[in-house]
């Protein structure tokens, strides 16, 4: 038997007024062809990238810091070749989580994660990928403009698109259709400061935002990175701003998200997303 939801959740869901951020928890059931589990999480991250040890506590914080480390003694292409091996070259399971919004037939869906699971189960769905950067030379904008067109990826500019197309907004990166990453200190300092400025969203993404609500599954928000990540993101947001799929909260959590007008949801995102689509699809009740 599904958890019941709040009704307003339900509508918000169903008029395309809620948009889902996907968090690393989404990811926990996702192994390789040895069973091994993706490196999604902060501390999976940081001991992936150290040759499976982990790294000094001062640098264990948090992925950003542990980055900058590796890429301020073997450079920031170490960095790249490391996410790439991860992301790009290993064949990985699909999530449960990514399959049930891709059945939900969403047109903006924020990936907080640098897999390309939800761009995988969108290859038969034409559509716009808009991805965070970082440190990049000349121009103001912190983002890359593609659109897929059923077959492959299209750079492009915002003049050019189709903004009625479903969207799915990476704004730490992905390796497809190239790798770009926000990984390192230094990335998410010159990205969160473009992105406070208002250069890290296109300009039919910051109108689109105006009024939305969210819907926040397997995001976790003890650290300071995600916490100014969603709050530059979803600027803007409606009342209330959304509702956080949050089991067991921290007290941080909870006055984050307290602030931000979210609304916790005692349930995990697999219990949230199921009862999801019994309300949209009854038949996989």
């Amino acid at each position: 038997m599904n958890k019941r939801l709040p009704e307003s959740l339900l509508e918000a869901m169903h008029s395309g007024q809620c948009v889902p951020v996907i968090g690393s928890d989404a990811l926990n059931d996702v192994v390789d062809a040895e069973g091994q589990p993706i490196p999604a999480g902060s501390d999976s991250l940081i001991i992936a990238m150290n040759q499976g040890r982990p790294m000094a506590p001062k640098l264990m914080y948090e992925f950003p810091r542990a980055a900058m480390n590796i890429e301020l003694k073997k450079g920031r292409k170490a960095v790249t070749r490391f996410l790439d091996k991860i992301y790009r070259d290993t064949t990985w399971s699909v999530s449960n989580a990514h399959q049930t919004l891709a059945a939900l037939n969403l047109d903006y869906i924020i990936d907080m994660n640098r897999d390309t699971q939800m761009q995988t189960l969108w290859q038969d769905t034409p559509h716009i990928l808009v991805v965070g950067v970082a440190r990049i030379g000349g121009g103001t904008e912190r983002y890359r403009l593609f659109y897929y067109n059923g077959n492959q990826y299209l750079a492009t500019l915002a003049s050019w698109l189709d903004t009625d197309l479903p969207i799915l907004f990476k704004p730490v990166g992905t390796p497809l259709p190239e790798s770009l990453y926000i990984a390192s200190d230094a990335d998410y300092v010159d990205y969160l400061t473009e992105l406070m400025g208002g250069f890290g969203m296109p300009p039919f993404l910051k109108q689109k935002r105006i009024g939305k609500q969210y819907l926040l599954l397997g995001l976790r928000l003890n650290r300071d990175t995600p916490r100014m990540l969603l709050n530059d993101i979803t600027y803007g947001a409606g009342m209330p701003a959304g509702w956080a799929c949050l089991p067991n909260p921290t007290p941080n959590e909870e006055k984050f998200l307290s602030r931000k007008g979210f609304q916790i949801l005692p349930m995990t995102h697999e219990e949230c997303l199921a009862a999801l689509l019994e309300t949209t699809h009854p038949c996989y009740a």
